[in-house]
C-alpha cells in the first residue's frame, strides 16, 4: 500500500529547509541561467535532459531547463531517474501518494503506472529525482508529476518501457531524464587525462561525445559512445530511456543544448569535477519563424545592403520589429543572388551572435567576403536575398537517417568538413550518393569520404525564406 506522504530528505541537507530561502536560491539559479543563456526558449519540447547536483551547484545549468518548462507550463511531467546506489535492474514508481518539500506536497499521477511495479519509497528514494522537486514546483506548480526510476535494462526492456511511454504520451506532456556528465576524479574512480592546463576543454570534449551522441536519438549509439570513452554519466539508463521514447514517437526531433559548465569551473578546482548540461528535445515546427519575424529579418539585410552598396559603409542595420525568437543563437546563412547567378553565400553552424545580430553580419560577409564570387557589393541592379536558418544538428550513424531534400547535411573528417544546404538537391537530378558525394568534395575530401569509419556526419533542416 502506497505511503501517504513522503517527506525529502534533502531538505535541509542538499538545499534550505526554510522556503523563504529556497525560494531566493531559486530565483538566483533561474536569473543567473537567463544571464548565461538569454532569455528565448522554442515552444513545445517533448523532453529535456536535466543534471541534479546540489542547486548551488548545478543549479544555473538545471534553471535553464526549468525556465523553458516554465515558458511551456506542461500538464504534465514524466521525470526519469535512477537510484545511484543501484540494485534496481528494471524500471519503478516509489510507492507514494506525494512527496512533500519546503515548498509544499506535490502528488504523484498514477494514470499509466500500472505497467511499472512500484517499489517501497525507501529502496529508491535519490536526489536524481527529488533534487528536481523544488525546481517543478517552481516552475510548474500544477503539472501532474510521474516518477519513474529506471535500472540498467536490456535493449529489450528498454524499448517495451518506451512504447508504453510514447503510447501513454499527449500534448501538453514532457519527458525529463535526470543525469549530470563526466564525473572526472579519484574519488569517481575516472582520470583519463592529467589534471593540468587543457583538462576543462579536454572535459569539455568529452561531454560534448555524450551530448553529440545524444543528439542522434539513438539510445544503442549513445550507450556504445559512453562504453566507448568511459565517460562517467551517472544517468546513462534515463538519458537512454528519454531518447528511445523519441525515438518511438517519430517525427523530425532535434536536440538543442542550453547551456554546460562543470563544478571545476565554478569553484577552480578540477581535481574532483562533475559535468553538468542541460538539453531540450524539439519537433521540426519549434524552430519555425513566424512571417513577421522572417520579414525582420529580410528587411534588415536589405538595409544592410542597400548603405553598403550606395556609400561602401559596412554598417550593420538591426532588425525593425520582430519577436523575442530573433534573440536566439541559432544556425544561419545569408545568399546573394543576381537571377540564376549565386553572388555569395556565408554563414554559420551554431549561431555566433543573436539572429538579429548575425544576419546583417553575414549580408556584409556575403556581399564582400565570398572570394567564390565576384563581389555583389559591386554588382549592379537587383540583388534577392535568401536566408536560411538552421535546426539544430543530429548525429547519424549512416546515410539511412538522411531525407534527401528535406535534409541538409554537415560532414567532418580529421581537420576537414562541409555542409550543403537542403535545397541545393532541390534543382538537380541527384540521388542521396550524389548528394554526399559532392559534400565530401565540398570538404576538400575525396569523393567517398563520408563512407570512412571515422566520418561524423549529422542532418539538419532549414527554413529558407528570400526577398
Amino acid at each position: 500500500m502506497a505511503v501517504p506522504v513522503h517527506t525529502s530528505p534533502y531538505a535541509g541537507d542538499w538545499y534550505p529547509a526554510n522556503a523563504a530561502e529556497l525560494e531566493t536560491l531559486l530565483n538566483d539559479r533561474f536569473a543567473e541561467s537567463e544571464r548565461r543563456t538569454g532569455p528565448y526558449f522554442p515552444p513545445d519540447a517533448v523532453g529535456f535532459v536535466v543534471p541534479h547536483a546540489a542547486p548551488a551547484w548545478s543549479g544555473a545549468v538545471a534553471a535553464a531547463v526549468y525556465r523553458a518548462i516554465e515558458r511551456q507550463q506542461p500538464e504534465h511531467v514524466i521525470l526519469l531517474a535512477f537510484p545511484h546506489r543501484g540494485g534496481l535492474g528494471r524500471i519503478a514508481t516509489p510507492d507514494v501518494e506525494a512527496i512533500a518539500t519546503p515548498l509544499g506536497e506535490t502528488a504523484i499521477d498514477r494514470s499509466f503506472l500500472d505497467d511499472f511495479p512500484a517499489v517501497p519509497e525507501w529502496r529508491l528514494c535519490d536526489h536524481s529525482f527529488e533534487i528536481q522537486l523544488p525546481f517543478l514546483q517552481r516552475a510548474a506548480p500544477r503539472a501532474r508529476l510521474t516518477p519513474l526510476y529506471v535500472g540498467p535494462v536490456d535493449d529489450a526492456q528498454r524499448l517495451a518501457a518506451a512504447k508504453v511511454l510514447a503510447a501513454a504520451w499527449r500534448p501538453g506532456a514532457v519527458f525529463v531524464a535526470s543525469s549530470d556528465f563526466t564525473h572526472y576524479g579519484r574519488d569517481f574512480g575516472f582520470q583519463p587525462f592529467p589534471n593540468d592546463a587543457a583538462i576543462a576543454q579536454r572535459l569539455r570534449d568529452l561531454d560534448f561525445a555524450c551530448i553529440d551522441a545524444a543528439s542522434s536519438l539513438d539510445a544503442g549509439h549513445f550507450l556504445q559512445t559512453l562504453e566507448g570513452n568511459g565517460a562517467t554519466v551517472c544517468g546513462a539508463a534515463p538519458v537512454a530511456l528519454l531518447l528511445e521514447v523519441l525515438r518511438t514517437l517519430g517525427g523530425s526531433i532535434y536536440q538543442r543544448t542550453f547551456d554546460y559548465q562543470t563544478s571545476g569551473e565554478i569553484n577552480g578546482d578540477f581535481s574532483h569535477s562533475v559535468s553538468y548540461a542541460a538539453l531540450g528535445y524539439y519537433g521540426r515546427r519549434s524552430f519555425e519563424l513566424d512571417d513577421p519575424d522572417r520579414q525582420a529579418l529580410l528587411g534588415c539585410a536589405r538595409e544592410t545592403l542597400r548603405r553598403l552598396r550606395e556609400s561602401g559603409a559596412r554598417d550593420s542595420v538591426a532588425p525593425c520589429g520582430g519577436s523575442p525568437a530573433l534573440t536566439a543563437r541559432r544556425g544561419v546563412f545569408v545568399s546573394l543572388h543576381q537571377k540564376a547567378e549565386l553572388l555569395g553565400c556565408i554563414g554559420n553552424l551554431s549561431g555566433k551572435n543573436s539572429l538579429a545580430e548575425d544576419v546583417p553580419e553575414l549580408t556584409l560577409s556575403a556581399a564582400l567576403e565570398d572570394s567564390r564570387f565576384r563581389p555583389a557589393a559591386q554588382v549592379a541592379g537587383d540583388i534577392e536575398i535568401e536566408i536560411s536558418v538552421l535546426t539544430p544538428f543530429r548525429l547519424i550513424r549512416n546515410t539511412a537517417g538522411f531525407s534527401l531534400g528535406r535534409h541538409g547535411a554537415y560532414l567532418t573528417l580529421g581537420e576537414r568538413s562541409g555542409l550543403l544546404l537542403p535545397h541545393v538537391a532541390a534543382d538537380r537530378d541527384w540521388t542521396i550518393e550524389h548528394f554526399w558525394r559532392a559534400l565530401s568534395r565540398k570538404s576538400g575530401l575525396w569523393p567517398d569520404a563520408w563512407r570512412d569509419p571515422k566520418a561524423r556526419l549529422w542532418v539538419f533542416e532549414a527554413q529558407s525564406f528570400a526577398g
